[in-house]
């Protein structure tokens, strides 16, 4: 029951990017086709879900037992970025269809603030490896839902009669401001 509650409130109650902002850049700026953020929520879900297993095994074998725990920030953002590098590099061996398919996104992970977040949050809540998994998974899943239906919204915002001062970037946060709140209702559901 409490991993069913872990993955229920960190997909929709403390969604990664509408309440803890984290990830804002990529849900601002690849949200603009459907078809875009869902290449790019597949993508963050993979990555984070990899790269909290693989910092969560670091961390509590290495830099927890010989008391590097300050060194957390520099070591996952070595790890996330080199652990990014070498799926892209296997990727692009093993599939290079799948590889074509996430494009550009992939990179760009390397660079988003809820992989780091993600990773930190799971040692800060003393999860166990399984809760760390569950959390991760529903965190990325949370962040995939989030950006497909903010870019959803986005397109058909382009079809609407916008005046001319609300449209682009003004429009975008008036949105995302909505939706934050909108996801704020979930609130209830973790009492």
């Amino acid at each position: 029951m409490a991993y069913l509650m872990i993955f229920v409130t960190a997909i929709f109650v403390n969604n990664i990017v509408l309440s803890q902002f984290l990830g804002i850049c990529p849900f601002l700026g690849v949200s603009k086709k459907i078809s875009t953020a869902a290449g790019m929520g597949i993508a963050v879900m993979f990555v984070i879900t990899l790269s909290t297993i693989v910092t969560y095994l670091i961390y509590y074998s290495f830099l927890q037992p010989y008391n590097l725990s300050f060194m957390i920030t520099v070591t996952f953002i070595l790890v996330i970025a080199s652990l990014v590098q070498m799926v892209e590099i296997i990727l692009k061996k093993t599939s290079p269809a799948l590889y074509q398919a996430l494009g550009i996104f992939l990179p760009l992970i390397t660079t988003n603030c809820a992989v780091l977040g993600i990773a930190i949050l799971t040692i800060q809540k003393n999860y166990n490896l399984l809760a760390a998994v569950c959390y991760a998974l529903a965190s990325s899943m949370g962040f995939t839902l989030a950006i497909i239906i903010f870019a959803g919204i986005r397109e058909r915002l382009n079809t609407t009669n916008i005046p001319a001062a609300l449209k682009g970037t003004p429009i975008a946060l008036i949105t995302a401001g909505l939706l934050s709140m909108a996801f704020m209702g979930f609130a209830g559901i973790s009492h």
